[in-house]
């Protein structure tokens, strides 16, 4: 994460708000701040000076990656006092900066996406022709295209220095989140992990739709695609591989 979102951020607050049980009143005035700065964090208009992201942290229980991730992280990756002041300090360097995305630099991946892409397409409207459709064609086809065009296209590059001096479980860019218990992002693993993504996508996207239609054509029998093959191919497919690379480069 290299900037905070801040409509994401906002509705962090309030629901961390409503845990404590603290109005918005009540909550500027342990900051010592104006009632009217808290709803405007909560509404996605400001995010709170930096100088406030260590008393927010305490007083919500949570740290402040939970606070800049916008998201509750897993209990082995909670961090001490020191890692949390090298992300504040991290985060702080970083504030200005603009991540660099997979797209805007000499993409292969890109390229083999859309190929990808153009071949699951002409498969799917043969498998529609012939009848071959199933929920799990859909939902992985569905998956693969989605996932894919993060993956090449919208990744970063590069993760922020804070990964690679604190140990951190959580990733979330742009809506997209992966949190792997006992699995730490770096930037030693980080291509790595996209790679893997990228080949489960591609693989996924081409060459699902022609199992699929060969076991339909020879079995005949969608429950079995349904409950023996979706589930490996979509959990299976793209976790496992992932979480071997990442801790193999960890």
């Amino acid at each position: 994460m290299f900037e905070i979102d801040k409509q994401k951020f906002g509705a962090f607050i309030a629901s961390l708000r409503r845990e404590k049980g603290l109005t918005q009143k009540e909550l500027a005035q342990q900051l010592f701040i104006s009632d009217k700065a808290v709803s405007k964090w909560e509404t996605g208009n400001s995010i709170p000076d930096t100088i406030l992201l260590v008393p927010l942290a305490e007083i919500f229980g949570v740290t402040v990656t939970e606070l800049l991730m916008c998201q509750r992280m897993e209990q082995e990756c909670e961090m001490d006092s020191q890692q949390v002041e090298n992300v504040v300090k991290a985060a702080i360097s970083y504030s200005d900066q603009k991540p660099v995305r997979a797209y805007q630099v000499n993409n292969k991946w890109g390229r083999r996406y859309v190929l990808a892409l153009a071949v699951c397409c002409i498969e799917l409207f043969i498998s529609v022709m012939r009848g071959y459709v199933t929920t799990g064609l859909f939902v992985v086809t569905g998956l693969g295209i989605t996932f894919g065009a993060y993956y090449s296209f919208l990744a970063v590059v590069k993760l922020p220095a804070y990964y690679d001096e604190n140990r951190i479980c959580l990733y979330s860019d742009l809506g997209f989140e992966m949190s792997f218990p006992g699995l730490a992002f770096n930037n030693r693993n980080w291509q790595h992990i996209l790679d893997a993504g990228r080949i489960w996508a591609i693989v996924s996207m081409t060459v699902y739709p022609l199992l699929n239609a060969v076991l339909l054509f020879f079995l005949q029998e969608i429950w079995f695609l349904e409950l023996f093959l979706v589930l490996p191919v979509t959990l299976g497919g793209i976790f496992i591989p992932t979480y071997i690379v990442g801790k193999k480069y960890e």
